[in-house]
């Protein structure tokens, strides 16, 4: 048996010999650390491409409310490729189905990283799936940006510093959203129904910063009724209902107050708020008449008159096979958008280094209503949201109402900067 190295005899090398060494280690750290021999090693990086990769509910119960915002992501992909990519890459995203199951989740990201070679993954969809993803992506160092999800675990710089969210933080928008429906309906009784996880958690403590609740109600993913829960609401005598509810529960929601006769004023964060999905669900006649007055917030371009809009429904008709434009559609846009600005302020040989230090630097603005606040210290997206309407069959944002705020005890004030203008038809440049 050889001898730990303690044991081991001690030799002093000669001087040039340690010089020698010293040299050849200095002229070998130098060839190996040039841009251009990085972003040869870099994963999913080529001389004509760029290989990303996704993971979401093509199929199973989160589906209808979700796969198509991967879908419109992949369009705005190919629109960006028709005119050069980025650095003269072309951009490839590689979307896996999970079903909205963690366990599944982490089996299709391991393929995505392991045999698909991916260059970061983009826009991994929802809270609990992405958890079971986290710590693996962190470990294998893979820059996991732009999480689908407002959860406060995706904004860890120091814990998990290869992860970026993406959507306004849970608790900040739930403030958000207290505030505007306090100050414009005060002295109403107000009840909230939430999702029984960490989503629904954050934003009933984003909302009860701004209100009192008279009820709280919980439903599961799995649950195809929730006629106790609202019969529990009407019982409190609410009649301002909160929902942290994705679009399905919020139509079910609205729709079972309907059948029980419930009139209520219902506020819904932008998780479960965009209209023509939440119309799918309720239907061309009932829908228009049900979600009249309806409350939500959302961060993103949106109204059909934003020049964002326009250029993301021409996108959509002409690579999206003229699917419908939803809320959805400008969020998968959007990711698309982001990340194409990240990758160009990466430089032309871009590594996995490269893509965080240029968010971190806040040098990318995303096309939000507000700037994106990505830096060192912060990886959530957005620090506030603007307050959307229905009225006449119409959401639109209200004038005026961009409101930021922090996710602790910080007060509720009016964003008095502008949104991100459109520049270039979309396609970034430095």
């Amino acid at each position: 048996m050889s001898r730990s190295a303690a044991q081991q005899p001690f030799t002093r090398p000669r001087a040039t010999a340690v010089a020698a060494v010293a040299a050849l280690a200095l002229g070998g750290l130098a060839a190996c650390s040039t841009p251009e021999a990085e972003a040869a090693d870099t994963p999913g990086v080529t001389d004509d491409t760029v290989t990303i990769g996704a993971h979401t509910p093509l199929t199973g119960p989160a589906a209808a409310g979700y796969s198509s915002i991967s879908a419109a992501a992949t369009a705005y992909f190919e629109y960006l490729n028709a005119q050069g990519g980025i650095h003269g890459r072309s951009i490839e995203y590689v979307v896996k189905d999970d079903s909205y199951n963690p366990a599944t989740t982490s089996t299709v990201v391991r393929d995505l990283v392991q045999n698909e070679d991916v260059f970061a993954i983009v826009n991994g969809l929802g809270t609990p799936t992405h958890l079971a993803v986290l710590d693996y992506l962190n470990k294998q160092g893979v820059p996991d940006l732009f999480v689908a999800s407002g959860s406060a675990s995706f904004n860890q710089p120091e814990a998990m510093p290869w992860t970026f969210g993406f959507n306004t933080d849970y608790v900040t928008e739930g403030k958000v959203l207290a505030h505007y429906v306090a100050e414009q309906h005060p002295d109403e009784t107000y009840c909230l129904l939430r999702q029984d996880d960490e989503f629904g958690e954050d934003l009933a403590s984003g909302i009860g910063h701004g209100v009192e609740l008279a009820s709280v109600q919980t439903y599961a993913v799995s649950d195809d009724d929730v006629t106790a829960q609202i019969g529990a609401m009407q019982a409190a005598g609410c009649t301002v209902n909160f929902l942290a509810t994705v679009n399905g529960f919020t139509a079910m929601a609205i729709g079972t107050a309907a059948q029980m006769k419930y009139p209520a004023t219902w506020a819904t964060s932008s998780s479960g708020g965009d209209y023509p999905t939440l119309v799918g669900f309720l239907g061309e006649d009932l829908g228009p008449v049900l979600l009249e007055g309806l409350v939500s917030t959302n961060y993103l371009p949106f109204g059909a008159s934003d020049e964002w809009v326009t250029l993301f429904q021409q996108v959509n008709d002409e690579y999206n096979d003229g699917a419908p434009f939803t809320g959805n559609t400008i969020y998968g846009m959007s990711v698309a958008y982001t990340f194409a600005e990240a990758l160009l302020r990466a430089g032309e040989d871009p590594t996995r280094d490269s893509l965080v230090a240029a968010l971190e630097s806040g040098d990318v603005t995303g096309n939000g209503v507000l700037p994106l606040a990505f830096s060192a210290d912060d990886h959530s997206a957005f620090h506030g949201a603007g307050i959307t309407e229905v009225h006449d069959g119409v959401q639109a944002y209200v004038d005026g109402q961009v409101l930021t705020t922090d996710a602790a005890d910080g007060g509720v004030e009016p964003f008095d900067g502008a949104a991100v203008p459109l520049a270039n038809a979309g396609v970034p440049t430095e």
